[in-house]
């Protein structure tokens, strides 16, 4: 029998992500306390309720039932016939927090309005189930159907280091500097597009503001210098056991050269064979503002 434990953060996603699995055939159970799973699952062994797919979304809605968790993990875990996996949800504090303002719900660990130190209070509280997490998987910058592609990958796609995912944004330094970012770097030392009439209302997704910029030998130069360096750096990143780097490329409106020089380190780790994931954040705001 396959069984799915989906947990993390409030305001993660866990619900899209029993979506994604009862697509897959699995039957959802949502908000299940964690020591009523095992009676479920003999409940449901018997021939004439057989189940052999299901997936569990379990949280901190479950108050004072979630702290078996942990303990039921372990016991699915040495239990013969279960083939047991674990998907933690998580996200950046500023997103939950944006996500819960534009639903207008409350955070289920207060009650009350979502806020930074409500949601770093609950990460704190999870760090043990995500000690023990398969799968975690960061939704900041996904989209429902990236996500859905990247729990494909996740579940039929293999695991360990594999599932090491470099996601890579630009922004402008304009519209404030991103919170989630592990590593910054400024690029606005570039010769800026923007000064050119015939470029300036393209971005750096136009292979004509691309050009322009790798016309120079010092973005060139940049884009090398940086794939090898952290290149060199994600092992480490892996061997600590996390699962993601977020890089951030800002200039000064997030519209040309960072969004040129993203994709161009981003085509560098595709051919390192690395999940890369690329988000502009600033090109929407800018072309509204146009």
């Amino acid at each position: 029998m396959k069984v799915v434990i989906i947990t993390g953060m409030s305001g993660a996603g866990r619900s899209r992500a029993a979506d994604w699995f009862e697509d897959q055939g699995y039957y959802c159970i949502d908000n299940m306390p964690p020591a009523l799973i095992d009676n479920f699952l003999e409940m449901t062994s018997v021939d004439t309720n057989r189940l052999e797919k299901i997936a569990f979304v379990t949280d901190l809605r479950s108050g004072s039932f979630f702290d078996k968790l942990s303990k039921v993990i372990d016991d699915l875990r040495s239990r013969k016939g279960i083939d047991l996996t674990v998907l933690y949800l998580e996200a950046s504090a500023a997103e939950i927090v944006r996500r819960y303002n534009e639903v207008r719900r409350n955070h289920p660990l207060t009650g009350g309005e979502a806020s930074v130190d409500v949601i770093e209070e609950e990460k704190n509280e999870l760090k043990a189930i995500r000690e023990k997490a398969d799968f975690i998987l960061d939704t900041t910058n996904l989209k429902v159907a990236e996500m859905n592609s990247e729990l494909d990958r996740m579940i039929f796609g293999g695991s360990g280091s594999s599932n090491f995912a470099i996601n890579i944004s630009s922004f402008g330094f304009k519209y404030g500097i991103p919170s989630e970012a592990d590593v910054m770097f400024d690029v606005r030392f570039m010769p800026n597009p923007y000064w050119v009439p015939s470029l300036r209302r393209l971005t750096g997704n136009n292979k004509k503001v691309k050009d322009f910029v790798f016309r120079h030998e010092i973005s060139r130069q940049f884009v090398d210098s940086v794939h090898i360096l952290l290149r060199a750096l994600v092992q480490g990143y892996i061997d600590e056991g996390k699962y993601h780097l977020n890089i951030a490329l800002g200039c000064t409106g997030g519209h040309h050269r960072s969004v040129a020089v993203a994709n161009a380190l981003a085509e560098e780790f595709k051919k390192d064979g690395m999940r890369v994931r690329v988000n502009h954040r600033d090109l929407d705001l800018q072309n509204k503002k146009r």
